[in-house]
């Protein structure tokens, strides 16, 4: 008597069990669409408009004109309910615009320096003139 008692609790168990898995996958079928990704396209928007009133020119940062892209893709993909592609090409479209920003002002950076480096010589050269040192 005691073996089929453990075998009808295994089998009780074994049906809660499958009943458990059942009803869990049947909640992630009817999981309801991802929200719209409004934060991540606002963000690269917002990127987007930062790169251009730094003055980045599309023709001169292949990244910038891939981030418009992404963002066109993303916007493509909100209008399809594919709201986790569209998040996930709204960051690449930030990202993508942050670095056409940082190169522009990287490559500004570099002609103040050089600019620097410039007038540095010249003073160097007009103090070695004045004391009759050469170099």
């Amino acid at each position: 008597m005691i073996h089929v008692s453990n075998r009808n609790n295994y089998m009780r168990t074994l049906r809660s069990s499958i009943a458990c898995v059942g009803a869990t996958l049947l909640l992630l079928g009817c999981a309801s669409t991802p929200p719209e990704p409004t934060v991540s396209m606002k963000a690269a928007e917002q990127a987007i408009a930062v790169a251009d009133r730094a003055r980045v020119s599309d023709s001169n940062s292949p990244e910038l004109s891939e981030a418009r892209d992404k963002l066109s893709a993303a916007q493509v993909a909100i209008q399809g309910k594919r709201m986790v592609e569209a998040d996930r090409l709204a960051q690449e479209s930030r990202v993508d615009a942050e670095l056409a920003a940082a190169k522009i002002d990287a490559g500004k950076a570099k002609v103040v320096n050089d600019e620097m480096q410039h007038s540095t010589d010249t003073m160097n050269q007009e103090m070695n003139r004045a004391t009759g040192e050469t170099k």
